[in-house]
């Protein structure tokens, strides 16, 4: 597509428990209906998975534990346990390279890097989605076009040291290595790198402590230098510092939404333009007026006061009539999906500035200090028991289902001192 540039982007996602079913039933398809009417259930023995899951997520996980492979120990009942990642192109790029025999190759490296930079091991399962129409393009291009994906799901695994505590009775043995375990964390997993500068040295801010940056943004320059060592290319890396990723349910609609109300009102403008030309120009004008005496005039009365026609006839007033009723049919659907659009946008947008309104502290507050945030928002729902949780099961039905609005009470972000961060 002229103008637009193709980036990869994978983004990383964590589950706790009682979270990751829904997101299961999605990857694996086994759900009976969908919410999300882009899956096309006629196309699901065209998906590849690189790695199946034989049991559920859930069962895989308690087998690992048991076999003693991962552990779990001091972790919290609601840990986030499970990791997802997900690597994405845009749908235009795949097509202007073979298509899906090219997503397949493409995605089947991207699963390799991903094997590498988790551990084969930890990766329970990993599905390329070949089964997702995206409609925007098929509008536009008036074909049939997919949105090819990969799903990674994985354990956040990191080896742990066990010390010897002063418990021991070896005073010699107090505080070294009693043993290493694969423990599941995603926070260390994903924890914070200290910027270093050419020479190696620590990068620090102007407070004095070390500049961080996302793990997630060092995620993003593997998977992309990777892929072009394997030899993909005509792609640039994630933009740095962009916020598209991290995009609501609700904006992404809008902004769907209002490309494909833009495209419709394009392409009504021209044939407005079009049908003007014509009318404007009197030898065609002239032309359908002859054409249209014409068909009037065809056929002769009988004795018994009934037209005839002939078979020539006939197949003219016939051909006229079905593209007549099929034009009527087009142009009403047109513009019923047309007042649609707006009202449905005109319903997103009012939702957007609702939700900023309720967030305008809590959106400030994790640009100038995320971790401290992220850290404020676990106590609060720490503290919230069993009410927070059914909250939270509630919040991630919601988004799975594609749900836009979700009622629930906005909480203010106390102000804290601003430390550095890259994004």
């Amino acid at each position: 597509m002229e103008g637009k540039t193709d980036r990869t982007v994978v983004r990383n996602e964590s589950f706790t428990r009682s979270a990751v079913g829904i997101r299961e039933r999605h990857n694996e398809r086994k759900n009976g209906k969908y919410a999300n009417t882009d899956i096309m259930p006629e196309r699901i023995n065209c998906n590849v998975w690189f790695k199946r899951c034989e049991s559920t997520y859930e069962k895989t996980l308690d087998r690992m534990i048991k076999d003693g492979a991962v552990s779990i120990r001091g972790l919290k009942p609601d840990a986030k346990l499970f990791g997802e990642l997900v690597f994405d192109v845009n749908t235009y790029y795949f097509e202007m390279n073979g298509g899906y025999e090219y997503a397949k190759r493409f995605f089947e490296e991207a699963y390799r890097f991903a094997a590498k930079e988790i551990g084969g091991d930890y990766v329970l399962s990993a599905v390329m989605h070949a089964d997702e129409i995206h409609r925007g393009y098929q509008q536009e291009y008036g074909r049939e076009m997919y949105h090819y994906h990969l799903h990674v799901v994985y354990l956040p695994v990191v080896q742990k040291e066990i010390k010897w505590s002063k418990r021991c009775k070896d005073p010699s043995l107090v505080g070294t290595t009693k043993e290493v375990i694969n423990q599941i964390s995603n926070s260390k997993k994903w924890a914070f790198v200290e910027a270093k500068d050419e020479k190696g040295n620590t990068i620090s801010g102007k407070n004095g402590k070390p500049v961080l940056i996302p793990s997630y943004s060092i995620l993003q320059d593997k998977y992309h230098n990777h892929m072009v060592a394997a030899g993909f290319e005509g792609f640039e890396r994630g933009e740095r510092g962009s916020t598209a990723e991290h995009m609501t349910v609700i904006e992404f609609k809008t902004e769907k939404a209002v490309e494909r109300l833009a495209g419709m009102e394009n392409k009504i403008t021209e044939e407005e333009k079009r049908l003007e030309a014509v009318l404007t120009d009197r030898q065609d004008v002239e032309h359908i007026e002859a054409y249209a005496d014409d068909v009037s005039r065809m056929g002769r009365y009988t004795p018994e006061r009934k037209i005839e026609l002939t078979e020539r006839q006939h197949m003219t007033l016939t051909t006229l009539a079905r593209e007549g009723l099929y034009s009527r049919r087009t142009i009403n659907n047109l513009k019923q999906e047309a007042v649609s659009l707006k009202e449905y946008i005109v319903g997103l947008k009012s939702q957007i500035t609702d939700l900023l309104k309720d967030t305008k502290a809590y959106h400030i507050a994790s640009r100038l200090i995320p971790e401290k945030v992220k850290a404020f928002l676990a106590d609060v729902i720490d503290i919230g028991g069993d009410k927070a949780k059914l909250l939270e099961k509630k919040f991630d039905y919601r988004l799975e289902h594609g749900l836009d609005t979700i009622n629930l009470p906005s909480r203010s972000v106390p102000n804290i001192e601003q430390s550095d961060r890259i994004r």
